[in-house]
């Protein structure tokens, strides 16, 4: 269980990883869409191809990004409602309350985590190809 403490020191890492990703996501935008001042309009086939895979890589990178910013608002929103470090899969499981918590030392990884590795994995498993 998660006392004040615990919970304020993951409050403070989610903020600073959510602060960090956010500014690499609008260094990804400015340079995957070129809002530079300098020309982006390659001279050469090979720098053409070059240019789109670069873009596209970013554009990617940029969409993951996205998805790591949802889980963290989603991890702020649960420390507000009191269920912050509460396995997902466990509490569907319907275990015990005292068998739901996911560990610190995951969080602390992860502190976004919905799910415990147990539960993380049996998840992986289920939609792996």
């Amino acid at each position: 269980m998660l006392n004040k403490k615990d919970l304020e020191l993951f409050k403070e890492l989610l903020s600073v990883q959510e602060a960090r990703i956010r500014g690499d996501v609008q260094t990804l935008t400015s340079g995957a869409l070129g809002t530079g001042s300098e020309s982006r309009t390659p001279t050469h086939m090979a720098e053409l191809g070059t240019e789109t895979y670069e873009q596209d890589f970013s554009l990617r990178v940029m969409e993951s990004d996205q998805e790591v910013l949802k889980e963290i608002r989603a991890a702020l929103k649960r420390i507000e409602d009191g269920t912050y470090g509460i396995c997902e899969g466990c509490e569907d499981a319907g275990r015990p309350p005292s068998k739901r918590w996911i560990p610190k030392t995951r969080l602390k990884v992860i502190p976004y985590a919905r799910y415990c590795v147990s539960c993380a994995e049996k998840l992986e498993r289920q939609f792996s190809y």
